[in-house]
């Protein structure tokens, strides 16, 4: 049994040293992929691997194919649109995500990005405070649970909206239950965003709805780019110049962005949301402890295809 780690952005040693014992205290061989450069390589690297670890490695057909052996596929993170799931599941292969594992690190980038925000970008203006501010968070899954938990240590009132979480979990929580995504943007100061790339969600975040927020909003995206309509938000905020835009995935329209929002638009170069010592060792280790899970005694509880 042969299991690869192929990533492009490597795991940190300490992280490496965990799967590496998980893996090799089962029984199994270690393989590892990391920084390479070319697609080819990948594809070189999968033909005799019966399970991979990635982080956001492209997964797609071509890269399944060349996998004759392979069984499962563990994204070491949530979000897993860097895998072809139809091919995959074509291919008799199971695909894992680790939920839960990153949340706290991307919870914490939230508020690092607000308040630099609020902060007016450290330019030596007069900001605002946060006490008090009402915060929306779109999506209350494990990110958004967290994003809770620090905002109170902030003082914010709290509104989420979650159309697969029910009123009560998130009233239990402290946590006031909207009944729409719209309600959610016109009563909050700010959004923290957390859905997911899906055919439902992508570019739902567009001009009419952003535009029903209140003066002065601030939207905090460290899901995914493709949620945003990033075209209609860069023309909304050049009239709306009210508005601030914080993400961690940089836009496609990035230097429009920069020129016609500046200072009230950033992003890090990278995605920076599991980029926490811990939050590596956590999703690393969580994938190696899967795959042997699942090859033992065959538990799918992660698995994200049919």
């Amino acid at each position: 049994m042969k299991v690869l780690i192929a990533t492009d952005k490597p795991f940190a040693k300490v992280a490496v040293d965990g799967i590496r014992e998980e893996v090799e205290t089962a029984g199994f061989e270690l393989a590892l992929l990391e920084k390479y450069t070319e697609k080819q390589q990948l594809l070189d690297a999968v033909v005799d691997a019966e399970a991979i670890i990635i982080r956001s490695d492209i997964i797609d057909a071509e890269v399944i194919a060349a996998a004759k052996n392979l069984k499962i596929v563990v994204r070491a993170g949530a979000g897993y649109d860097n895998v072809d799931l139809e091919a995959a599941t074509a291919a008799g292969v199971c695909v894992m995500n680790t939920p839960g594992q990153n949340s706290n690190a991307v919870a914490e980038l939230v508020f690092g990005l607000l308040v630099f925000a609020v902060r007016n970008f450290y330019n030596g203006s007069s900001g605002i405070e946060l006490k008090d501010k009402k915060l929306g968070i779109h999506a209350y899954g494990n990110v958004g649970r967290n994003v809770a938990r620090i905002a109170k240590g902030f003082g914010m009132k709290l509104y989420a909206y979650d159309a697969f979480c029910s009123d009560e979990l998130i009233q239990s929580e402290g946590v006031t239950p909207v009944s729409s995504v719209e309600k959610l943007y016109e009563t909050c100061d700010v959004v923290s965003v957390h859905i997911p790339a899906t055919s439902e969600t992508k570019k739902s975040i567009n001009a009419a709805l952003v535009n029903r927020m209140p003066k002065g909003a601030i939207i905090v995206n460290t899901a995914r780019k493709e949620v945003i309509n990033e075209a209609e938000l860069v023309q909304l905020m050049e009239t709306r110049t009210d508005i601030k835009y914080m993400t961690d995935i940089l836009p496609d329209n990035h230097a429009e962005m920069t020129e016609k929002c500046a200072g009230r638009y950033f992003s890090t170069p990278k995605k920076m949301g599991a980029q926490t010592a811990e939050a590596n060792i956590n999703a690393g280790i969580a994938a190696a402890s899967q795959i042997v899970d699942f090859i033992n005694n065959g538990n799918q509880r992660f698995r994200v295809n049919k």
